[in-house]
């Protein structure tokens, strides 16, 4: 089959390699129908997830059809279209029986990593490095799908395959932002990034019963949407001191929960973020606290911070003092996606929530290295790229692209 397979930082080819097979009863293998980028990847891309090995093939989010089954399933037969949550659980551990899915005792068989820098593993993840599980990934034609009756859920009669590819992990990613961050009835919620996750959390705020959404980001487009989908005011931060445009919107009291879905590579401006550069490239820490640091100062005092954007392990200049002192709660995590799957499905089929729009361009796996370039760099207003393993291009298009190595460039 063809897979897009990562083969160093930034070096991305489509491969032909092996075809999935089923490896333990509780096993499906599914046809990927789409499968698209996560702004996660690009951790990947840039080397900052050191437990990458050339050929892994990539890819998290994904929907396709099931085509053969473990002896073990009985929930799932040949011809079921499905989506998958991206983050493994078995289902029978500890943590699996309290909806705790990412903190999975027993799907990442490699824990070694996870362990010695956090202290304890969580779940596997597909596509994402031998530091969580070594799991090929849905950028593929084909994949295997394990502890099945778990991870795979039917997608309702009614909606689309374009609506339903998120529901695999850039929705419940962003429900779950929104669920830890506490929202009450008439609360303000500001969200750093307007990417798929940030985007999704908006919504999901305002479904949750905010009174008023902020969005912040740098790109037009993005906030553009922010405020169409979502309902919210924008604030970029290239043209304004977000602590003290957020402080003006809220009388001066700050917002009563702050949610950072953007993680470990955020961009930002002036002295603070120079220094998270210089220390990141040094290898002095491996995250960028920028989003964090802005965040825990604008909340309000007695407030939440939500942590959903992805950070690997140590950041510099934590306002640890701000966090003591202003009673804040922090809460961040992995997305439990299994727990809130009916829930979403639901609110999609009642109107309440359509994540379509996220897909801005549906390109062949082929193209998957160029996609991944556009989607890194934000050209052509890229919200999400999402790739169609059956769709083949024609030859000679796309050269310099496909089975071809494709450079995209440094850390954005």
């Amino acid at each position: 089959m063809r897979a897009l397979c990562w083969n160093g930082i930034n070096d991305l080819r489509v491969e032909t390699v092996e075809d999935p097979k089923i490896l333990d009863p509780g096993d499906v293998i599914v046809k990927v129908t789409l499968s698209s980028v996560c702004g996660s990847d690009l951790h990947l891309l840039d080397g900052y997830v050191p437990a990458m090995r050339s050929g892994d093939v990539l890819g998290h989010e994904f929907l396709g059809e099931v085509v053969e089954t473990g002896s073990g399933v009985s929930k799932f037969t040949k011809g079921d279209r499905v989506i998958v949550i991206s983050i493994i659980g078995c289902g029978h551990c500890w943590f699996c029986d309290n909806q705790l899915y990412s903190l999975c005792d027993n799907s990442n068989a490699t824990p070694g990593m996870e362990e010695t820098v956090y202290g304890h593993a969580g779940a596997g993840i597909f596509g994402y490095s031998h530091a969580f599980g070594g799991y090929a990934g849905s950028h593929a034609d084909y994949i295997r799908v394990p502890y099945a009756e778990t991870n795979v859920f039917k997608v309702p009669d009614g909606v689309p395959d374009e609506t339903a590819v998120f529901v695999s992990d850039a929705v419940p990613t962003g429900w779950m932002a929104a669920d830890l961050a506490d929202i009450q009835g008439g609360d303000v919620v500001a969200v750093w990034g307007a990417g798929g996750v940030g985007l999704m959390a908006m919504t999901a705020a305002r479904i949750m019963g905010a009174e008023r959404v902020i969005a912040i980001d740098r790109f037009p487009d993005r906030l553009r949407k922010a405020h169409a989908h979502a309902g919210a005011d924008i604030l970029n931060y290239e043209k304004v001191d977000v602590h003290d445009a957020l402080m003006e919107m809220t009388g001066g009291r700050g917002p009563d929960r702050c949610i950072d879905a953007v993680g470990l590579e955020a961009h930002g401006t002036g002295p603070g973020y120079l220094y998270d550069r210089a220390k990141q490239a040094l290898q002095l820490e491996t995250g960028r606290a920028t989003v964090l640091r802005q965040a825990v100062r604008a909340c309000r005092k007695g407030g939440t911070v939500s942590v959903i954007g992805v950070y690997g392990g140590f950041v510099d200049t934590f306002p640890i003092g701000a966090l003591m002192n202003k009673a804040l709660t922090m809460r961040g995590g992995q997305q439990h996606g299994q727990r809130y799957v009916p829930t979403l499905f639901e609110h999609i089929r009642e109107g309440r929530l359509d994540p379509a729009y996220l897909m801005t361009h549906r390109w062949p796996l082929e193209r998957g290295a160029e996609g991944y370039g556009m989607f890194k760099h934000k050209t052509d207003d890229c919200l999400r790229v999402v790739f169609d393993p059956s769709v083949r291009p024609e030859p000679g298009a796309g050269a310099g692209v496909g089975a071809n190595n494709t450079t995209m460039g440094g850390p954005a």
